[in-house]
C-alpha cells in the first residue's frame, strides 16, 4: 500500500483528510475494544448510511455477530441516488443482511424549516423507523457511526440518539475519524478512503426552507463535480447564489477552462443566477460558522 499521511502535527495542510490514518498503534487496541462491544445483546441493527463510519461498525458487527446484525438505510430527498446504490453494494459485499426503509423527515416542520437544530428532526424521524425495526426483528440494540471527533461539533442529533437510546460503538472503543481510516484500511474496506458526506440538507443556510427541489438542485451540482473528478465538494445553497466547497488544492482547476464554464451552466440549468467559489475552500460543517457555540 502506498504511503499515507499518519495523523500527526506534521501531518501536511494540503493533506487530503479522508486519506490521514492514524497510527496501528493506536487504533489496535481500540479496534479490539470495538469487537467487544457487540458481544452484548442478541441482535443488533446497525443506521447505515453508506460512509466509512457506519460502514465500518457494520463490518465488525456483522464479522462478531453474522445474521445477528441487520443493516438498515434510511431513503429520503436528503439521500443522492448514488449513495444508496453504494450502500447496496457495500451492504453485499459484506455479507450483512440490509434493509432500505423509507423516512419522511420532509414532512415534520421542524426539519423542513431548517432551524439550526434540524438534524435533531432527521435523527429523530431515523430512529423511530430504525425502532420500528428493531421491534419487527426482535434486534436488542440499534448502533450508529458516531465517532470521537463528532462529540466537538454542533450535533444536535445525538440528543435524537440519546432519547431513542441509540449505541455509539465507535465512541465506546475511543475511535476517532483518523482510528476508523486506518482500521478500515486494514481491513480492506474500499470506502476507508472514502469522503465525508453529511445528509443534502445541511447545505442551506439555518432558516432557508428545506424542499425536494432545493435539495435536487445542489445534489444534481455535486454530483457533476464529482463527476469531473472532485472527491471532496459542497455545494451551498444561498437562494440565487450557489457557493461551492471544494479542496484548496483543487480551487486552480476549477477555475480552469473549459472546466469553469461548464460547472456555470450546470449551476445556470438548475437555476441558480450567479455561481461563487469559496476560497477558504471546503471545511465540514460551514453552515454551523455563524452559530453561537457553547
Amino acid at each position: 500500500m502506498s504511503a499515507l499521511p499518519i495523523l500527526s502535527p506534521t501531518a501536511p495542510a494540503d493533506a487530503d483528510p479522508s486519506r490521514i490514518i492514524s497510527p496501528e498503534a493506536q487504533w489496535r487496541p481500540r479496534l479490539d475494544r470495538l469487537r467487544r462491544v457487540f458481544a452484548e445483546g442478541e441482535r443488533w441493527i446497525v443506521c447505515f448510511s453508506g460512509g466509512v463510519d457506519s460502514a465500518f461498525v457494520l463490518a465488525v458487527a456483522v464479522a462478531e455477530r453474522g445474521d445477528d446484525v441487520l443493516a438498515l438505510t434510511a431513503v429520503s430527498h436528503s439521500l443522492p441516488d448514488e449513495e444508496r446504490e453504494d450502500c447496496a453494494r457495500q451492504a453485499q459485499a459484506l455479507g450483512a443482511r440490509h434493509r432500505f426503509v423509507q423516512s419522511d423527515e420532509m414532512a415534520l416542520e421542524g426539519f423542513a424549516s431548517n432551524p439550526s437544530n434540524r438534524c435533531y428532526f432527521c435523527k429523530s424521524e431515523l430512529y423511530r423507523v430504525a425502532q420500528a425495526a428493531a421491534l419487527d426483528s426482535g434486534a436488542s440494540h440499534i448502533a450508529d457511526g458516531v465517532n470521537v471527533d463528532d462529540l466537538g461539533d454542533h450535533r444536535p442529533g445525538l440528543v435524537a440518539a440519546d432519547e431513542a437510546s441509540i449505541v455509539h460503538p465507535l465512541v465506546q472503543a475511543g475511535l476517532t475519524k483518523a482510528d476508523v481510516r486506518g482500521a478500515a484500511r486494514s481491513l480492506g474496506l474500499d470506502v476507508w478512503d472514502k469522503p465525508a458526506f453529511a445528509c443534502l440538507s445541511s447545505r442551506f443556510p439555518y432558516g432557508t426552507r428545506i424542499t425536494p427541489e432545493r435539495l435536487d438542485r445542489v445534489g444534481t451540482v455535486e454530483q457533476r463535480l464529482k463527476a469531473e473528478g472532485f472527491r471532496q465538494v459542497r455545494v451551498r445553497y444561498h437562494g440565487d447564489v450557489v457557493r461551492i466547497e471544494v479542496r484548496p488544492v483543487d480551487l486552480p482547476r476549477l477555475v480552469t477552462e473549459p472546466l469553469r464554464s461548464r460547472i456555470v451552466q450546470v449551476c445556470k440549468d438548475v437555476g441558480f443566477l450567479y455561481v461563487t467559489l469559496d476560497l477558504q475552500g471546503f471545511r465540514s460543517g460551514s453552515m454551523n460558522e455563524g452559530l453561537q457555540q457553547p
